[in-house]
């Protein structure tokens, strides 16, 4: 199976990885990490604003929206085909 990393903004809808990394410091990285989204959570692209910004995912059996700003400090390995 054919692995490789994209940042959580790059993400398609339905698209499902892991979280790798999550680069964002201070109180945005608290913020984010809060939110559980931390190394090894998987997370579900479920959709995204029609301007693309926010984004929905799916995580831990709830639903979060997160802006593009935010998702950029996330790496996340999916599955290629």
């Amino acid at each position: 199976m054919n692995r490789q990393r994209l940042c959580l903004r790059e993400m398609a809808v339905n698209q499902r990885g892991t979280i790798c990394s999550v680069k964002a410091e201070g109180e945005l990285g608290r913020r984010i990490r809060d939110m559980g989204l931390v190394p090894n959570t998987e997370v579900t692209i479920v959709g995204r604003a029609p301007l693309k910004d926010p984004v929905a995912l799916r995580l831990r059996d709830f639903t979060l929206s997160l802006r593009n700003n935010e998702a950029d400090f996330i790496t996340v390995e999916v599955c290629g085909n």
